[in-house]
């Protein structure tokens, strides 16, 4: 069966995995080879390649160049689509075992090319097989999984761990007390659904968006997802209290003296809009920035503090105790800071496939618009920092936990070297991913310096190449046709 979703959607989570530096072992990219066999045994690679890196579902792209990535059109059409006289899905469906979530999108890209997306739920309790083989990705290859033992063996590792949002914040309730402790009525608002008539069609709703669970006895369990997102008050969840967000404002630029501290006490997805509106209300204004603003505007750009708040509840580490996420808001900056180290180098935030610890919660938290798009954000983040010409955020690591750090507008003769040579670092890595040629101009832009006062950008951009943290893309062009690329690059 063919299902529809809205193209918007579907745009976007092309461009995001088109976006991917190469081909991941959890995306594959076709252009019109329709070989039914084939199509089913990428469905047990990728749905166990997705279960191995915490991948909520896996996917295969027609339409896209395999080298370049870029957007050329298929002739292929799922839909009408046959092998061996059956529909396509149908006899896939009977090849799989165990049976699988997995959807054909078929829909017209941005550049108004005919594209296909092939969904695949990741495998859950054992490896997925395609006509009695089990398959794994090993870089961009699909290989028979016995022939990776190890492989195999992490995988059953991997389906030995119940994911956080699977296991329970409240155990044998009532269904009343159920809907006393979740903001039902928030979950349908957030969905865009109607609130049904009835308590069981409510029930059924949150049941199957793993929000709740019925037991053999017929009680109900509340899942740390549902908990998580829709708690009323997260102090009713005991394990759960302590991951509420914290909002601490300070006078100056130390720790010396607190203005105010709330607690937040709703769930993630009930709460954010509310966290973020009250945020905003405490940041300072800059009147004026450069050309790119002629009014007073808020200091922080509103999608870069989403973003950043976004990433900082959906990929905290649950199993640190006695920490949650905190906002802690200076004078001169603005900290965010999350349980759990990152998942990939602090220096490699902006260009790395997106990896969530919490995976469920991050899908959902993406379904209703929360974060944008399925990526970090990082990108944007950074174009945001530009927009608003303000110092380069910080990305750090501590020994359990991660920080960013926003600043406020500093002219650039009051910034210090590791500022400018920061700025030029995420400059450059802000042109790759959006295939744009980084060199002196460009910098120049970015830190309002004058044209006149070109030599200042050649001078950051050699300690920034000393740094180790940008290259020349080919040394042997001419001098005013330099151009940077990041170290990784």
């Amino acid at each position: 069966m063919t299902v529809n979703r809205d193209l918007a959607y579907l745009q976007s989570l092309l461009k995001e995995l088109c976006s991917l530096p190469q081909e991941a072992e959890w995306v594959e990219f076709k252009q019109d080879n329709d070989d039914a066999p084939m199509i089913g045994e990428y469905i047990s690679a990728l749905a166990n390649s997705a279960a191995l890196l915490g991948k909520q579902y896996g996917y295969v792209v027609w339409g896209v160049e395999n080298e370049t990535h870029a957007v050329k059109g298929t002739c292929f059409k799922p839909s009408a689509a046959r092998h061996k006289q059956q529909e396509l899905e149908s006899w896939l469906l009977q090849k799989t075992v165990p049976k699988i979530h997995f959807r054909f999108f078929e829909f017209v890209a941005a550049n108004e090319q005919p594209a296909v997306i092939l969904e695949i739920q990741a495998a859950a309790h054992t490896p997925v097989q395609f006509d009695g083989i089990e398959f794994i990705r090993v870089g961009s290859y699909k290989k028979k999984l016995r022939e990776f033992p190890e492989k195999e063996r992490e995988l059953w590792r991997v389906f030995d761990r119940v994911p956080f949002e699977q296991q329970f914040a409240a155990q044998n309730l009532e269904a009343g007390d159920v809907l006393k402790l979740l903001d039902y009525p928030a979950y349908f608002d957030l969905t865009d659904q109607p609130l049904p008539e009835g308590r069981e069609a409510i029930l059924a709703a949150l049941t199957a968006d793993q929000m709740i669970e019925r037991n053999d006895s017929g009680h109900w369990s509340v899942t740390n997802l549902g908990a998580i997102l829709f708690a009323k008050r997260l102090q009713d969840f005991q394990a759960l209290g302590r991951k509420a967000v914290r909002l601490i404002q300070y006078r100056g630029n130390n720790k010396l003296e607190t203005i105010r501290e709330i607690t937040g006490n709703k769930g993630y997805a009930v709460g954010f809009e509310g966290l973020i509106d009250y945020l905003k209300t405490l940041l300072p204004s800059n009147e004026e920035i450069g050309k790119a603003f002629r009014e007073e505007v808020p200091m922080y750009p509103e999608l870069a503090l989403r973003e950043l708040v976004a990433n900082a509840v959906i990929h905290q580490d649950f199993n640190l105790s006695g920490t949650g996420p905190m906002i802690e808001l200076f004078a001169n900056r603005l900290e965010i800071t999350n349980p759990g180290v990152p998942l990939v180098d602090t220096q490699r935030f902006l260009d790395s496939p997106p990896r969530s610890r919490n995976e469920a919660l991050a899908s959902f938290m993406r379904r209703i618009g929360i974060c944008e798009e399925r990526g970090s954000g990082i990108d944007k983040v950074i174009a945001q920092v530009e927009i608003y010409q303000l110092p380069a955020p910080i990305f750090e690591q501590t020994q359990e936990h991660t920080r960013v750090v926003l600043f406020s507008h500093r002219d650039y003769k009051d910034m210090e070297p590791e500022d400018r040579v920061r700025a030029c670092y995420q400059h450059c890595c802000l042109k790759y991913v959006n295939r744009e040629p980084m060199n002196n101009t460009s910098l120049r832009e970015r830190l309002r310096i004058d044209e006149a006062n070109s030599a200042m950008a050649s001078r950051i951009l050699k300690q920034t190449i000393k740094a180790g943290l940008i290259r020349l893309y080919d040394p042997n062009s001419n001098r005013k046709a330099y151009r940077y690329v990041p170290f990784w690059a």
